[in-house]
């Protein structure tokens, strides 16, 4: 009987432990993915991709392509310019710029990081100018921190490593009264 509690304690914590962390993870650790898909704006359509890793060290993590595709038949002009900004949205801070540079010969594809400096919600804004007009997309992302868990999500993960450990100190300490 008992150890059938025992059992039935055990699965409650670890069942307990693993819907806290469930809630408490919602950290982004992935490849990138849409935050604007195949938006018409001006003479484009644009696709704005992201790693959104927010960094305490002020390196420049949060991560943005965009893709650009011409309404019209054709292709995107050399002139192409693209700009990404983010500024917070959940607390005061400054809009952050970045120019994105192309990635490939025929500038349909940009990447600008910018830092991102804590963990929440960011505007973000991607200006396109060049010889075929000039064109905005608005889409907002929440960053996260890629590598570093919060406190709460080491304690709920540490919890049930301190309660497996009580348990053996206490069978211990019990196995040793019977043998005294």
């Amino acid at each position: 009987m008992k150890h059938r509690t025992r059992s039935a304690v055990t699965l409650w914590w670890t069942t307990a432990s693993a819907l806290l962390m469930a809630v408490v993870v919602r950290a982004h650790s992935g490849p990138p993915f849409p935050i604007v898909s195949n938006q018409h704006t001006g003479p484009y359509t644009v696709s704005v991709w992201t790693d959104p890793d927010a960094s305490d060290t002020g390196v420049a993590a949060g991560r943005f392509w965009v893709v650009l595709e011409p309404d019209r038949a054709g292709e995107i002009p050399a002139d192409t310019r693209v700009t990404v900004s983010i500024a917070p949205r959940d607390v005061a801070g400054s809009t952050k710029e970045a120019a994105a540079q192309p990635t490939d010969a025929q500038a349909t594809r940009h990447f600008a990081a910018l830092v991102m400096d804590h963990e929440g919600q960011f505007a973000v804004r991607v200006t396109i100018g060049g010889s075929l007009g000039r064109a905005e997309v608005d889409g907002r992302v929440d960053a996260t921190y890629d590598t570093r868990p919060g406190r709460a999500v080491l304690y709920i993960s540490l919890l049930p490593f301190v309660l497996i450990g009580m348990l053996w100190l206490k069978l211990l300490l019990r196995r040793r009264g019977l043998r005294q």
